[in-house]
Formats: C-alpha cells, sequence, structure tokens
C-alpha cells in the first residue's frame, strides 16, 4: 500500500564511536513488550488506496493519483504584464463608460428606440416616463452596456488571470482585503449613481400613482436590496477559491480529496467484482469483509489477485482458492515463507502498479514541461531493461537505489509475482535477515545457506561455460571459449566417474595436473569403461603447459576460493544447503554477502559467476510469468563481453539487472560503450566525472532546442536635439543608447553536457533516462531523490 516511512529494524549497526556497548539481555522490567507489527501509519486506508485512480503519461510516473500535465508550457504573462494590463483596461473601460454617461459619445441611446414600440417613447426624443415600458426597456439596455464594458475590457485586461495570481495567490488575508476595498469602491459607485443598477431596479417599482411616503419606502426598500446583494457578491468574491490556485498547507499534491470510484459501486475493487462475477459470491464478501475489518494489507491483495489471475487462466484451480480464502481469510495463498509483509519498510510502494517512488523530477528548465514535479517510480516495465547506476562513494547509491528496488520487488516476491536476488558485501544496508527467505554469507562458517558453484547444471559443457566466464573473463588476451573446453575436458570426465562435479580443491588439483588426482580419476574411468570421457582427459593432459593453455590461469583463479575461509562453502558432495539459480521460477527473496573486504578478487569471481548464472538461468525458465531482478551492490569488475551481451536479451525473458559503478574506469574500456547501449536505463548520481559524464552525454544524444541571440548596437543620432537627449540619459544611466537585435534559430545540441553531469547536478539528485520493454522512452530528467529510512 502506499505507506511511507519506517516501521521499524531489526539491523545490526555497530555502535557509535566513544561509546561502551552494553551487554545483550533480555528488556528491563516493567516495560511494555516490543509491538507484533507496525503502528498504522497517516497513510490512506486500503479502501482509498485501492479506490485512487492511477494514470501514466510516459515510463517512470509514479501513478498513485497523477494528474497528467500539458506537454508544453503555456505562455504565461509575467506579474508586471499581469498588472499593467489590468489598470490599463480598467481606465479605459472607466473612460468609455464616463463618456457614454456625460453625452460625449451621441447616438448610443437610439438602439431601445428603433427595435420597440413608438408608444413606449415620448415624442421628440424626451426620456421615458419613470416606470413606464420605456424606462425598464432604457435602464436594462444602460445596464448591458455596462455589463458588456466590463467584460470586454475584463478580457482584453485579462482580470480574472490578474485576479488569481496577484491576489489570490497571496493568501486569504489578501484576498479578503482587496475584495473589501473592491465592495466599498462598487458602494460608492452606487450610491453615487454612476452604475445604472439602481436605475434599472427603480424602474420595475411600481411608482405610478404611490403617494410620496410609499414612493419613499419602495426606493429606500430597494436601495438595502441592492447594497446588500453587492455585499453579498463581495462577500462570496472574498472566500472563493479557484481551483488553478493550489491551497496553501497542502503536502499532498499527488493524493486526490476524494476516489473517483463509487464505493459500492459495480467496479469497486474493494468489493472484488472479477470474483463476484465468476459466481464466487461469498469469496468475494469474505474478502471484503477482511479489507473492512482491517486484516487485510497491500501485500496481500497483490497476492490475492495474483492468485485470481492463476484461477482465470486455469479455472480448475478455482476449487482450492476459493476454499483457501474461506479458511484463511486475507492470509489465503499466502507465500511459502509465511510471511505478509517486511518487517522493515524504507520506501514507498504502490503494490497495485507495481511502483517503488524514487523520487521528485525538478520543477525546472531542464526538465520537460510535461514532467516537472511529478514523482517518478520504478516497476518491472522499466527495470526489465537493465538499469545502470554511476557515482561516487556517498552518492546514495545504496539508500537512493538499490535498496528501495529490492524492497519493491521483496514484497512483489511476498505476492507472488517476482524473484529477486541481491549482491552485495557484507555489512551493506539492503534490510534485515528477516526480509530475505536464503541468506548466502560466503566465508561466514554460520551461513545457513552454500551457494551452488555450478548453478544448479548437470550438463557439464554448461558448467564450464560459466565457470570460464567467471574466471578469466576479465583476463585480457585469454579466450573464454578456450577456458571453456579445458574445463569441460576435466568436469565432464569427473561427474562420469562420480555422479556429481568436483568440489573446489579436488577441481584445483585437476587444474594443476597433480598426478594422483588425475590417476585416481583416470583409474576410475578405465573401471567404468568410460573410453570418450578417457579421451577427453587425454586431451587435456597433452595440453596442459602448451602456449596459450588457459589452465595455469585457471587455477590461479580457483585457488582464489580454495582458501581456509571458504572451507566448507561450494560443496557438491550433498551435505550443505547450496542455493542455485535454478530456482527463479519460484518467488524467492535472496541476498548473497560476498566477502569484498578480506577476499576481493574472490568476490569478483563470485560476482562475475552470479551474472553470467542470472543470464543463462533467466533465459531458460519454462515459465516466465515471475520478473526475475538481479541487484549488484557494487559491480565493480563484474561485467565481460559475454554478459554484456545477455543482457540485452533478458527483456524478452521477464527479467533484469541492476548494475551499479563508483565509475566507469571499473568496467573495462573495450566494454563502457556497449554496456552503456545494452542497458536501457542509464542512472548519473551528483559527483561523476567528466569522463563517465562524456560517456552518458554520448548515449543520451542531442536535441533540437531554440536559441535567442541577442546583439546590442549603439545608436548614433543625427539631430542636435536628438544627441542631446542621448548624452543626457548616457550621463544619467552610465550607458550608451543602444537597440537591441534578437536571432531566433533552432540549434542541436547535447541533452546533458560532461561538464553539466559533472557540476551541476546537486548532491541528493541524478540524473535519470528510461527505457520500458514496450519501447517507450523518457528523456533525461534531473530527480530530487527521496530519502530512504
Amino acid at each position: 500500500m502506499d505507506t511511507d516511512g519506517t516501521y521499524g529494524t531489526d539491523e545490526k549497526r555497530p555502535p557509535r564511536a566513544g561509546r561502551v556497548p552494553r551487554p545483550a539481555g533480555p528488556p528491563p522490567p516493567g516495560l511494555p513488550p516490543k509491538p507484533a507489527h507496525a503502528p498504522a501509519g497517516p497513510g490512506p486506508s486500503l479502501a482509498d488506496w485501492l479506490r485512487t485512480p492511477r494514470a501514466s503519461d510516459g515510463p517512470g510516473v509514479w501513478t498513485y493519483g497523477h494528474v497528467p500535465r500539458a506537454a508544453e508550457e503555456p505562455e504565461v504573462a509575467t506579474m508586471r504584464t499581469l498588472l499593467s494590463g489590468a489598470v490599463i483596461s480598467l481606465l479605459a473601460c472607466m473612460l468609455v463608460w464616463s463618456l457614454l454617461r456625460n453625452g460625449y459619445i451621441p447616438y448610443w441611446r437610439v438602439p431601445p428606440r428603433l427595435f420597440t414600440p413608438n408608444d413606449w417613447w415620448p415624442p421628440l426624443g424626451g426620456e421615458p416616463l419613470l416606470g413606464s415600458a420605456g424606462d425598464v426597456t432604457m435602464r436594462l439596455y444602460e445596464l448591458l452596456v455596462v455589463a458588456g464594458l466590463f467584460i470586454g475590457f475584463g478580457r482584453l485586461g485579462n482580470w480574472g488571470e490578474a485576479w488569481r495570481r496577484l491576489v489570490v495567490a497571496r493568501g486569504r488575508a489578501v484576498q479578503g482585503v482587496f475584495a473589501a476595498v473592491g465592495g466599498l469602491l462598487a458602494l460608492w459607485l452606487l450610491s453615487q449613481h454612476a452604475v445604472p443598477v439602481r436605475q434599472f431596479v427603480y424602474s420595475l417599482l411600481p411608482l405610478e400613482g404611490a403617494g410620496r411616503e410609499r414612493t419613499a419606502s419602495l426606493v429606500q426598500g430597494a436601495d438595502i436590496a441592492v447594497y446588500v446583494v453587492v455585499m453579498l457578491l463581495f462577500v462570496w468574491i472574498g472566500v472563493r477559491r479557484h481551483p488553478g490556485v493550489p491551497r496553501q498547507n497542502s503536502h499532498t499534491p499527488d493524493s486526490l480529496e476524494s476516489p473517483s470510484i463509487v464505493p459500492g459501486g459495480p467496479d469497486d475493487p474493494v468489493g472484488w467484482p472479477q470474483v463476484r462475477g465468476a459466481g464466487l459470491g461469498e469469496v468475494a464478501d469474505r474478502l471484503e469483509a477482511e479489507a473492512a475489518a482491517g486484516r487485510m494489507n497491500d501485500v496481500d491483495y497483490a497476492r490475492i489477485r495474483r492468485a485470481w489471475e492463476s484461477v482465470r487462466a486455469e479455472p480448475s484451480r478455482a476449487a482450492a482458492f476459493a476454499d483457501s480464502v474461506r479458511d484463511k481469510g486475507a492470509g489465503a495463498c499466502v507465500h511459502p515463507s509465511g510471511a505478509r509483509d517486511l518487517p522493515v519498510r524504507a520506501a514507498r510502494h504502490d503494490l497495485l502498479a507495481r511502483q517503488v517512488l524514487l523520487g521528485t523530477v525538478e520543477d525546472g528548465d531542464r526538465n520537460p514541461y510535461g514532467r516537472r514535479g511529478t514523482r517518478l517510480a520504478l516497476d518491472p516495465g522499466v527495470l526489465g531493461t537493465s538499469l545502470l547506476a554511476v557515482g561516487p562513494s556517498g552518492a546514495g547509491k545504496t539508500r537512493h537505489l538499490v535498496r528501495p528496488v529490492v524492497e519493491s520487488l521483496a514484497l512483489q516476491a511476498l505476492a507472488g509475482q517476482a524473484a529477486v536476488i541481491a549482491v552485495a558485501s557484507a555489512g551493506s544496508q539492503l534490510g534485515p535477515d528477516a526480509a530475505y527467505d536464503v541468506v548466502v554469507r560466503v566465508g561466514d562458517p554460520e551461513s545457513v545457506y552454500d551457494l551452488d558453484l555450478y548453478g544448479g547444471t548437470t550438463d557439464a559443457d554448461e558448467a564450464a561455460t560459466l565457470l570460464a566466464e567467471a574466471f578469466v573473463g576479465d583476463v585480457p588476451g585469454l579466450e573464454v571459449r578456450r577456458a571453456a573446453t579445458a574445463l569441460a575436458q576435466l568436469l565432464g570426465p569427473f561427474r562420469t566417474a562420480y555422479g556429481r562435479f568436483p568440489a573446489v580443491p579436488e577441481l584445483r588439483e585437476l587444474l594443476d595436473q597433480v598426478p594422483e588426482a588425475l590417476g585416481a580419476l583416470r583409474t576410475d574411468l578405465e573401471d567404468a569403461g568410460q573410453h570418450v570421457m578417457l579421451r577427453e582427459l587425454d586431451a587435456r593432459t597433452r595440453q596442459y603447459g602448451a602456449p596459450g593453455d588457459p589452465g595455469p590461469a585457471l587455477a590461479d583463479r580457483v585457488a582464489l576460493l580454495d582458501r581456509p575461509a571458504f572451507a566448507g562453502f561450494f560443496d557438491t558432495t550433498g551435505q550443505g544447503r547450496p542455493f542455485s539459480l535454478r530456482a527463479l521460477e519460484h518467488p524467492l527473496r535472496v541476498r548473497v554477502d560476498l566477502p569484498e573486504r578480506g577476499h576481493a578478487d574472490a568476490s569478483r569471481i563470485l560476482a562475475r559467476l552470479l551474472l553470467a548464472q542470472f543470464n543463462a538461468s533467466a533465459a531458460a525458465r519454462a515459465d516466465r510469468s515471475l520478473f526475475a531482478f538481479l541487484a549488484f551492490d557494487d559491480a565493480s569488475h563484474t561485467l565481460t563481453p559475454q554478459t554484456v551481451r545477455g543482457l540485452q536479451r533478458l527483456r524478452s525473458a521477464n527479467a533484469g539487472v541492476l548494475l551499479t559503478l563508483r565509475t566507469l574506469d571499473d568496467v573495462p574500456e573495450a566494454l563502457r560503450t556497449p554496456l552503456l547501449g545494452a542497458v536501457g536505463c542509464r542512472m548519473a548520481f551528483s559527483g561523476v566525472t567528466t569522463w563517465d559524464g562524456k560517456r552518458f552525454a554520448e548515449a543520451w544524444g542531442t536535441e533540437w532546442v531554440e536559441t535567442r541571440d541577442v546583439t546590442h548596437r549603439t545608436v548614433f543620432a543625427d539631430q542636435p536635439l536628438t544627441r542631446a537627449i542621448h548624452a543626457f540619459r548616457k550621463l544619467v544611466t552610465g550607458k550608451a543608447v543602444t537597440t537591441d537585435a534578437v536571432t531566433v534559430r533552432q540549434v542541436e545540441r547535447e541533452r546533458w553536457s560532461a561538464s553539466e553531469l559533472a557540476h551541476a547536478v546537486p548532491p541528493g539528485y541524478a540524473v535519470l533516462s528510461l527505457t520500458s520493454v514496450k519501447g517507450e522512452r523518457a528523456a533525461p530528467l534531473l530527480v530530487r531523490l527521496a530519502a530512504a529510512g
């Protein structure tokens, strides 16, 4: 649900410097127990959240309560222009009416006589009798002329816009003061008969034949009525708030005051109309009651809706779905872990649209008008094209990007919509362990789960290809294909002989051509009659030590994993609990902690291995209904030519990757341009170097912009009087008299230059471009990142 803030945290943080950590123990007596769940926040209820309309006019738009803006910025007059136009038009209106009223403009009273009977008017063009039809007609005509002048000059001077921007926008107090002044001025004009309102009302009174006292009473009552109506009119003007003017103290611009979906209507999502329409009215009633009682949250709704979509695809599941809802209510179809929410939320999510709020597009000239001030979010529709983020240490990549995205996909995993794997160094703040189903701490003896070095495959050639990519994919001048062949010549015979792949120490011995290891393997193959595998093993023996042999390089890289810190890891005997990326067909939440601090080279090998296995496993899935995502908190020295090519194939596999880098220098130079072309979303944080900015500027290309060149030319006068005036003006102002020549033209410029990316992006901001899997694009946007935590 659309929820702000952090519910709490179970993360272990180091003690502050200068403070002695207290021993862990039970809480002091007398304190209340820790609450089992988060307190209710100030956000909307589940029903209001569901009924809030969602609209999108481009990729990355936070659709919750979004109101699309115009694509082009309308021409808005300046305050000075509005004020001068309103004042001049008002004075012109008063002047014209004064000329009409005092007879300086002849024949303006003739039209009523031309279109009415002659017996309404006295002969010789005199004034009609008071109370006669001619009198009523003439007063009405005068009143219409005044109204026409008022409306005409009001439109000419744009009085309505001037009132809204110059008065109403400054607050209720200013609006009330101006309305009071205007009301007093109107009453004075009425009392002086300057406006023919009272005259028109008098013409409607039955004054003919009435006595003096009766006439005075009627006139006095009419005056009071007119004054009261005018006063009420200006009171209404003083309190009315225009819809185009923002209200003061309003901090929820994207929320609607009233939902557009009628509660209880046929389209009310709270009532589960699709379930009810399928004949499961009892199930829909139970779900509606769970929501009304507050026992259903946003994850429950998204999860049950996902389960209902599977029922519609396979109607045979309808009975099981109905039984689960009847028995468990909002807890039906729960995630295998039994969790219905995350213990901590550090960002704002909308599971109905599968979005996470990333920040707000800066309301400035650097951004397109239609996106200024709108909120920006990420969803599987744009993450499916993969995202590359570059920024120095401390720029907020983990806090503002990686954790919100991982958290969003973890919530979607609980709803049965995604599978997420987060890879980070040990100690990274990507949420508590309770927020994940599997936590692999490589190198930690207390880790419950292990990592499958072979990615769950049983094919020796596939396993060799993935290992070769991880071990020597970053070695210049060494062909990965030859390394994969060398590994396959060892993995195939070993699996044939023992029914499993070798562990890390065994693989190292085979690559180092240890006689005892090779002899034992050869003997077992001979006993089993595996002559084909013996030929593979002999080929590896002949190639060992030849020029260009990848064996020694592979052995050196495997030795990085054959360390005492990794003893017991990468087990292939079946005694541990290895995690394999073949599990991407299940809605898992996985976090892999790499020992970056003490074993940096080994961590990079494992990161390359995970990326290669993810590319292969995501594309090989039989069921691609789940969105698979791999997030790297630091992808330095992780990318290889093959994995960069694999990123583009993830779009059609309903998968994506998030890569963060401190600088593009952490990627081989030959891969920097292909990497920026392979990903659909690119993000440059504040503080990037001009060298990195140049790469982003090239990737974002150019656009046509309108420029104005102003040329100042000195005016030389020929007449003595004009020369004297110009000399006096120069003496007063200190500037020569000039004329301006303006040249407007269309030029092609970079959307963001390298210098602007390096120096014009403030701290806490980033420049982000998006591409959806459907091909929709969003130009680079300057975004103010939302604070997490």
